[in-house]
């Protein structure tokens, strides 16, 4: 390493791999140092150059004396022992430049003399405070993962024929019939931990109700109106929860409901093509689910606006991945008893780092962000102006008076249904068009006020039909 690189990357200031330091005379402070180093990605601490990047350099005494410091300093004071290289170079002006490198650590987690572990946070560095943090170190070094974690869940809350169904298919092997017999395969089949309860592997994948277990593993998604965020405007919301086969199956249909619809050259009133293949969906949602923190108690939120749709999964990229690894098909397990089941057919799992690539080979325009301050990883599906993906209406040729082109196609559904089931009540209209009932109720406020629909009869008996028409055009319906 010559001096012109070292100056070069002086330049460009301290941040995460790089810190200065202009003299250094606690063994304590230099071991905390090399510890937070060592936990995250390694880097290169220079002594003899100030926080403003001015170099004033080390006396030769200060040299000797430094190198020895960090010597007892990695050996002594770390735990484990760590393995760091000098180099000293000459400044031109009788001064030296230590520069000190830190490997990332193959033994982590890493702890000062005090039994502290520090982490690298920008170009400061904090304590690990937590018990999820210090398990994602563990989990860093493959020692630990998330998805053997224990839960307070016994297999009495297994849904057995989901299971029944799996170990037919894919074992053909029949469900033992007593619970010990059953707790001992689960155990077997890493669904289960030491003590007979479900981990959270088995939770996920198996339980009948897995968000009574882990309340926030779920999805949240909304469509938005427009281009941002509102408190309280949104045109569909629903949260899904379930196994993660029911949760990628609901979310992939939310998308999918939300999407515009092209003719592709067919008949008017035939389905119309997704302006985004589902493919991609199948895959980003498969990556959000079996590649996210789950030491991170938060919920994966699915944003759905004019020009773009995100799928934001808790937690950032593992170990040393990038966004730019990752769109070259690499890859790292974060959750390896889920992948491993996922594999065998309870998604459309298609191997290890594949499914990034496939993702944008079917449509280029997607945009990663690793936000590791926030601990969030964000896949953005950017979408075409709806003047280059003309709309179609789900509703027959003369029926849709009223609706505006750009209304949500679920509106226009409903509408469709209230006319070939006339006095069709609030549930079975929910059912019909795979909704919540809250939902329906909006859309329906909706539509009354535009005159489209009405309510005839009781309360209790009465039900939704088609307004009659009138001379005047009606106003759109709202999207709020």
């Amino acid at each position: 390493m010559n001096l012109n690189t070292i100056l070069a990357q002086i330049a460009l200031g301290e941040d995460t791999t790089r810190q200065f330091k202009v003299d250094v005379r606690n063994g304590e402070s230099l071991a905390a140092e090399m510890v937070a180093f060592a936990n995250s990605e390694g880097g290169t601490l220079l002594i003899g150059v100030a926080d403003d990047g001015s170099t004033p350099g080390l006396g030769k005494d200060d040299v000797a004396r430094i190198n020895q410091l960090i010597s007892n300093a990695a050996s002594q004071l770390v735990r484990s022992p760590l393995a760091v290289q000098t180099e000293n170079l000459a400044l031109g002006n009788g001064r030296v430049l230590i520069v000190l490198s830190v490997p990332k650590g193959i033994d982590k987690p890493y702890f000062d003399k005090n039994g502290v572990i520090w982490l690298k946070t920008g170009a400061d560095k904090r304590r690990v405070n937590s018990k999820e943090e210090l398990r994602r170190l563990f989990q860093m070094s493959d020692q630990f993962h998330a998805d053997e974690l224990p839960t307070k869940s016994g297999i009495d809350k297994l849904d057995k024929l989901r299971f029944r169904d799996f170990l037919r298919d894919v074992y053909q092997q029949a469900l033992p019939e007593t619970p010990q017999g059953l707790t001992q395969l689960l155990q077997n089949m890493n669904l289960a931990a030491d003590d007979g309860h479900l981990n959270l592997a088995g939770a996920l994948l198996f339980a009948e109700q897995p968000e009574r277990i882990k309340p926030q593993f779920v999805i949240k998604a909304i469509r938005y109106p427009g281009n941002q965020i509102h408190v309280s405007n949104y045109i569909d919301t629903e949260d899904f929860a379930g196994p993660l086969p029911k949760l990628f199956a609901d979310a992939l249909a939310f998308i999918m409901r939300n999407l515009h619809k092209t003719q592709g050259g067919r008949g008017v009133n035939a389905p119309g093509r997704a302006e985004i293949a589902e493919a991609v969906f199948e895959e980003l949602l498969v990556n959000a689910l079996v590649h996210r923190d789950y030491f991170v108690s938060a919920p994966i939120r699915l944003f759905i606006f004019d020009n773009r749709i995100e799928i934001i999964s808790p937690g950032h990229l593992p170990n040393n991945l990038t966004v730019k690894k990752i769109r070259a098909g690499n890859s790292n397990i974060r959750n390896p008893i889920l992948v491993s089941y996922v594999a065998k057919g309870l998604l459309p799992y298609h191997g290890l780092g594949s499914g990034i690539k496939r993702a944008l080979t079917s449509w280029p325009d997607i945009e990663f962000s690793d936000d590791r301050d926030g601990c969030l990883f964000t896949a953005t599906v950017h979408r075409k102006p709806v003047t280059e993906s003309t709309p179609i209406n789900a509703l027959p040729v003369n029926q849709n008076e009223g609706v505006n082109e750009g209304v949500n196609e679920r509106v226009k559904a409903l509408i469709q249904l209230v006319r070939r089931n006339p006095g069709m009540r609030t549930p079975s209209m929910a059912d019909a068009l795979q909704t919540s009932p809250k939902n329906i109720e909006r859309w329906l406020k909706q539509l009354k006020e535009n005159g489209l629909i009405e309510f005839t009869g009781a309360t209790k008996t009465g039900g939704y039909h088609a307004a009659a028409a009138k001379p005047a055009q009606p106003k759109g319906v709202s999207k709020k």
